[in-house]
């Protein structure tokens, strides 16, 4: 059987072909289609005649793309009372010290997008207030009538107990079935509310795009006669995850393009003795490079984009492989 991986980068859109029998590797190249990325990887796949491969491996820009440009869902925040605000508060590490015209970075959801309901958890997990339903229901009606497409729910200490934001997910769904809900404790089970609270805002705002595209990909996929259920998507840690899993947590594929070839740098490099080096890729698009020392590629969970030394950027707390990376 055949394997494939794709990659979907600025200028083209890369196959590597493994075919398991004969252990013999095999490339393809076909041009990317910026307006519709599955068009691409999907005529690719049919040059390689899809149908006989027993797993498809993809990773994509959809997502870093989609917060860089801020082309993500209309999005909603709630949160639990007194803690409106934390998005916008942030950290008072800002980088650019001594200047005083500095703002900090503009909040991905507005102020009068973020709804503050009454419900508490101690530091142990251990309930001081009940989730108020009746506060719950007059945010979402709100949020509703406001345009709100996509909703992060991030309680205080959820990442010790989440039953609060399951509670608020089963409500949510119950009056409003077709919006798409981000739990912060389904994707971290960290503390600190402000990193937390910003990877669920991020998650909801490009889970919409990036379950579009996937979906997308795997009916022109399905029509070219391959089995979907073996399609698999790069995740930033090195890993690959499932489709559906792809669609809830989306976030984990913020790096999901470039996080592959920092990963075959760090293979190569054992196989040629070098254990201490420096990946470099160098695309249509964007230059990446990571750092990789003893053999193994760093891999953070305190990752932020848009961060320089003028902006303090935006936190997503989920493993990421440590990538530096700037236009080309």
């Amino acid at each position: 059987m055949l394997r494939v991986a794709t990659d979907v980068g600025g200028t083209f859109t890369d196959f590597v072909v493994w075919d398991e029998v004969h252990r013999q590797i095999d490339f393809h190249k076909v041009l990317t289609t910026p307006r519709d990325f599955a068009q691409g990887v999907s005529r690719g796949m049919e040059d390689l005649n899809a149908a006989e491969f027993s797993s498809f491996v993809h990773g994509t820009t959809v997502v870093i793309n989609a917060l860089t440009e801020r082309k993500g869902a209309v999005t909603g925040l709630i949160t639990t009372k007194g803690f409106r605000d934390v998005i916008e508060i942030g950290r008072g590490n800002r980088p650019d010290l001594f200047n005083l015209q500095y703002q900090k970075p503009r909040p991905y959801v507005p102020r009068y997008l973020r709804y503050e309901v009454t419900e508490r958890m101690d530091y142990r997990g251990r309930e001081l207030r009940q989730l108020s339903t009746p506060e719950l229901e007059i945010a979402v009606e709100r949020l509703r009538r406001d345009g709100v497409t996509a909703l992060a729910v991030s309680f205080l200490h959820s990442f010790k107990n989440p039953r609060h934001e399951l509670e608020a997910k089963a409500i949510i769904h119950e009056i409003w079935p077709e919006v798409s809900v981000t739990l912060s404790s389904q994707l971290t089970q960290e503390w600190r509310e402000y990193e937390r609270t910003y990877t669920a805002v991020l998650n909801a705002f490009i889970s919409p795009v990036a379950a579009g595209y996937l979906d997308q990909l795997s009916i022109q996929l399905t029509a070219g006669g391959m089995d979907t259920q073996r399609f698999f998507v790069m995740q930033s840690n090195g890993g690959v995850m499932s489709v559906e899993r792809a669609r809830e947590a989306a976030i984990n594929l913020v790096e999901s393009g470039p996080v592959a070839g920092i990963h075959g740098a760090e293979v190569i490099g054992r196989k040629i003795g070098e254990p201490n080096l420096i990946g470099l890729d160098v695309g249509g698009t964007t230059a990446k490079c990571s750092l990789i020392y003893g053999g193994i590629k760093s891999i953070t969970t305190d990752y932020k984009i848009h961060w320089s030394d003028r902006s303090a950027g935006y936190p997503i707390k989920v493993p990421v492989v440590d990538i530096v990376e700037i236009g080309a």
